[in-house]
């Protein structure tokens, strides 16, 4: 499988994800997420090429909601989702771009 561009990795599936910066991050591009916020333990969000933090919006809404989100440049973000899934520990991912 091959794909350019972002991506969210829920339990449902691997869906193309509209964001192609940290910036561009809004509460909508979660929705996703927070709706399989019962089968997924908590959120990698990858930010790229580095760590970034997200907007405070996005923040606040992690904080205020069900899952707990752990931020991390895409690469890690990859990495850290791999192994939790071998752990049976499951994540969601969102994970922008590099490039």
């Amino acid at each position: 499988m091959s794909h350019t561009g972002s991506l969210l990795i829920l339990a449902t599936g691997i869906y193309a994800w509209r964001p192609k910066s940290v910036q561009d991050l809004t509460p909508d591009d979660f929705s996703s997420v927070l709706a399989e916020a019962g089968s997924v333990n908590f959120l990698v969000l990858g930010t790229g090429k580095t760590m970034q933090l997200p907007p405070p919006s996005i923040r606040s809404l992690f904080a205020a909601g069900p899952l707990p989100l752990e931020i991390m440049d895409t690469g890690a973000a990859v990495r850290t989702y791999n192994i939790l899934l071998a752990e049976d520990r499951p994540p969601a991912a969102a994970l922008i771009a590099v490039g």
